[in-house]
């Protein structure tokens, strides 16, 4: 018999985190062990009084079978606590905070409760694959917003075509913003949101990143509309990134009562629910602020140590205020992926190129000329790797 993927699976390419994970395997292959800064995976543990906490949680749950589809209460508990001490919010636990298997598995499948086909999902780009990707498998069209150090990744609302507002289900906001880094100020959340109001468009904020900051702590879209039930409003929050638990698989969305009403029974019919041990591991998370400090300030010390190297070595200055990522630019001329290419072969450092991450929007790649770095390398792995590229000149 014939084997046929989908028109939806045919249109996609490589996972662009997956095909870095399979360069890694290529050098290994050959006896080269490349300092990886390609996939936002932590090398350092998560904390231990998450590890313990998780530990306890598997005996505690020895007998509970299937965990809630939308979360143990204690666990949304802790998440509206949060959300109330962080941003100065009321989430209730009971009709506006669900669990989510992290925040790639509810960004993906948020869409199916909203998207019709032909509906459009406007998104950021270059940006985080399941906004397009969640919107396609939806049978909507995803419509580009070009980011870059320029505009700080603060859109410009009024080149988006009434055509396409008037035809849109979700707006996506990132803050801090992924991969460039930047904090979006409360004026462009407001208007974001003012547009999104007077177009009946549904205002996603992806806010993985929000404790990653290095100057200034983000606001979160919620912020908005705290004085009325998040009206058209939807955050999603991860414990990968503030606190080292990719693997864990565990976070939120929290919002407007309506949206996580139709978020749940998506929910219900797509998966089982986050287990409730890894749960206690982020309920232990979510109550420490201290490995989320130790944690900020060592990926500051690394950005610094990068970002001088790479001065040294000539090329163009580009520091992220935020988040976990650098966005540099390649020397003049070349595309990232050539600059990536260079990286391997000469320094042994594996980064991602920026045409991997982004969309041409007007016949123009918006990643164009850029590589990400990942601030995920051990600090020993990443004094060495700053060694190395000081050492290549441009």
């Amino acid at each position: 018999m014939n084997v046929t993927p989908s028109s939806r699976v045919s249109s996609i390419g490589a996972y662009a985190f997956a095909a870095v994970d399979e360069k890694v395997a290529e050098l290994k292959k050959q006896g080269i062990t490349p300092i990886d800064f390609g996939v936002g995976d932590y090398a350092d543990p998560t904390p231990s009084l998450v590890r313990s906490a998780g530990k306890k949680g598997i005996d505690k749950r020895a007998s509970e079978g299937y965990p809630s589809y939308i979360g143990a209460p204690e666990f949304r508990e802790a998440v509206s606590a949060w959300l109330k001490g962080r941003f100065g919010v009321n989430c209730d636990a009971k009709t506006q905070i669900t669990s989510t298997a992290g925040s790639k598995e509810g960004i993906f499948n948020f869409h199916e409760g909203f998207i019709n086909p032909g509906d459009y999902v406007i998104c950021p780009t270059p940006g985080y694959p399941p906004y397009k990707r969640g919107a396609l498998f939806a049978e909507g069209k995803a419509f580009f917003v070009p980011v870059n150090h320029k505009n700080k990744c603060e859109y410009d609302l009024t080149k988006i075509p009434q055509e396409v507002a008037s035809r849109s289900k979700i707006m996506w906001v990132t803050t801090p913003s992924s991969p460039l880094g930047y904090v979006a100020s409360l004026d462009f959340l407001k208007r974001a949101y003012e547009f999104c109001q007077k177009h009946g468009i549904i205002l996603a904020s992806d806010e993985a990143y929000s404790e990653l900051w290095f100057d200034e702590p983000p606001h979160s879209a919620l912020e908005l509309g705290k004085d009325n039930n998040f009206d058209g409003i939807v955050q999603f929050h991860s414990l990968s990134k503030r606190s080292i638990m990719t693997g864990w698989r565990v976070g939120w969305a929290a919002g407007d009562k309506r949206i996580i009403d139709v978020f749940k029974k998506v929910k219900t019919n797509i998966d089982s629910g986050t287990p409730t041990f890894v749960q206690d591991g982020a309920i232990a998370a979510l109550a420490d602020e201290k490995h989320v400090v130790k944690l900020r300030n060592m990926i500051k010390r690394k950005r610094n140590l990068i970002v001088k190297a790479l001065r040294a070595a000539g090329l163009k200055k580009c520091t992220n205020p935020a988040g976990l990522y650098l966005w540099q630019a390649a020397p003049e001329g070349w595309s990232g992926e050539k600059f990536a290419t260079y990286l391997i072969e000469k320094a042994h450092i594996v980064t991602t190129p920026g045409e991997w991450l982004s969309d041409t929007v007007d016949g123009v790649n918006a990643g164009a000329g850029h590589v990400r770095f990942a601030f995920v390398p051990g600090m020993d792995d990443v004094k060495k790797a700053a060694e190395r590229l000081a050492a290549l000149k441009f």
